[in-house]
């Protein structure tokens, strides 16, 4: 099941960012006193109690600005809304209940999601517990009072924000089917693609926007199965700004990304591979999703033999951390190599499920400790004692060590390579834990 999204929105300065970077436990966001500092929208992988979700900053709502930085954060607001399960909107006790807030507040019931009005900035409670109460006048429900800086009364928060999240339909539990997201920048041609692969195999198109966010899910059936493909295309864009575009573009990504098994991450061949694309594919590697990269309107690049060869080097120089996803070069337009991208999402999602037995994966660590000695620092030495892979989707692998401050970075990539030359691992990523183990435990 897909993580439930939570977007934290509000006017600018009510302490969105503090409150996001509290309840994700480390400093994402910008923190200023200036409003609308908070620029791009950030998300984060939260938890409470038995809860996973994904957690979302925007830049604050001006609801009757003009100015190009407001309106842009408004919109980037409204997209947030759209995506999110259940959202928290944020005021402020020490300014009080405003007209902003007011306008807010009818842009959120219009959403029609689950709401949880939050009162930040009480740090006091029996100086300001009073004040929460003027908050009902937007008629938005009980109001939950917090100090984010002070990480007061986040638990009440959490559990009125838990207490919105859809329940799992037992569809969703049992449904194996491969789901595959289409993301990439917009006007790369994704739902061309998605047009193309489902052509005559299309056998179901919901009209109805899922629960959690607006893409719109099409089935279709090849080599003898069902796949589900899920586009983020049909996102109604409101802006032409390129800034607000490529905002949009991520947050549209988390949430396809969130439930896909594999990535198709599209990138536009006439333009070639970007910072952006870049940004878009680290969130499917953040979260170990398959990942297949797709180049499309290869029909309308100029080619010589050395083109494939030179855009290749180019997309694995700016997408480094993808070496394992393999690139294909297709044409939506042409159908050119699209009838294949099914086999290959077959063969990721079975190796994202892929098993080695702890006897193999400790032959393979062997030879690879005698091909290149481990590290050592100060007269002590790496020693590798033995490896198990614990879980798939992504395949992880525990490797046992005498002292984990030993085991370089560069060496734990050294034995991931060797792992995936011996097992084929290409289209999923790898984790490797590294637990130390003394010599003692040994004998």
């Amino acid at each position: 099941m897909s993580k439930p999204i939570v977007a934290i929105v509000g006017r600018p300065n009510v302490g969105k960012s503090t409150l996001f970077n509290t309840l994700a436990g480390e400093r994402i966001s910008i923190v200023d006193d200036k409003p609308g500092v908070t620029r791009d929208r950030i998300y984060a992988d939260c938890n409470w109690l038995n809860y996973n979700f994904t957690l979302i900053d925007t830049g604050g709502i001006e609801p009757d600005s003009q100015m190009v930085i407001p309106k842009q954060m408004r919109e980037q607001a409204e997209i947030a809304m759209e995506t999110a399960d259940v959202i928290i909107f944020l005021t402020d006790v020490r300014e009080g209940l405003t007209d902003d807030d007011r306008k807010v507040a009818d842009l959120l019931r219009r959403s029609k999601k689950p709401v949880v009005l939050c009162v930040n900035k009480v740090d006091n409670f029996t100086k300001f517990g009073n004040d929460i109460y003027e908050f009902y006048n937007l008629g938005m429900g009980d109001p939950v009072g917090v100090s984010a800086s002070e990480k007061l009364g986040l638990g009440d928060l959490l559990d009125a924000v838990t207490a919105g999240f859809p329940p799992q339909s037992e569809s969703e539990a049992e449904d194996n089917r491969p789901k595959i997201a289409i993301v990439g920048k917009p006007n790369v041609g994704k739902s061309s693609i998605v047009n193309r692969m489902a052509g005559s195999r299309r056998v179901i198109v919901s009209d109805e926007a899922g629960t959690t966010r607006d893409a719109i899910d099409t089935v279709v059936r090849a080599n003898k199965k069902e796949y589900v493909l899920i586009d983020t295309a049909g996102l109604r864009r409101r802006s032409k700004v390129k800034e607000d575009i490529e905002r949009y573009s991520i947050i549209r990504a988390v949430s396809a990304v969130e439930r896909a098994d594999v990535v198709l991450l599209v990138i536009d061949a006439t333009e070639g591979v970007s910072e952006q694309d870049a940004k878009i594919a680290g969130i499917a590697h953040e979260k170990n999703k398959g990942i297949l990269i797709l180049v499309n309107k290869w029909d309308l690049v100029e080619k010589d033999n050395n083109t494939v060869k030179e855009q290749t080097k180019r997309i694995r120089m700016v997408l480094s951390f993808l070496d394992y996803a393999d690139i294909m070069f297709i044409s939506a337009e042409t159908g050119q190599r699209l009838p294949n991208v099914f086999a290959k999402v077959d063969a990721i999602v079975e190796n994202c499920k892929k098993r080695v037995s702890t006897g193999v994966l400790n032959e393979i660590m062997s030879q690879a400790v005698a091909l290149h000695e481990p590290p050592s620092d100060k007269g002590r030495r790496l020693r590798l004692y033995y490896i198990t892979q614990v879980a798939v989707g992504p395949p992880t692998f525990v490797v046992f060590v005498n002292d984990k401050e030993l085991m370089h970075f560069s060496y734990q990539r050294y034995l991931e390579n060797q792992i995936r030359e011996a097992f084929d691992f290409s289209g999923t990523s790898i984790k490797i834990i590294v637990r130390e183990r003394n010599e003692k435990e040994q004998s």
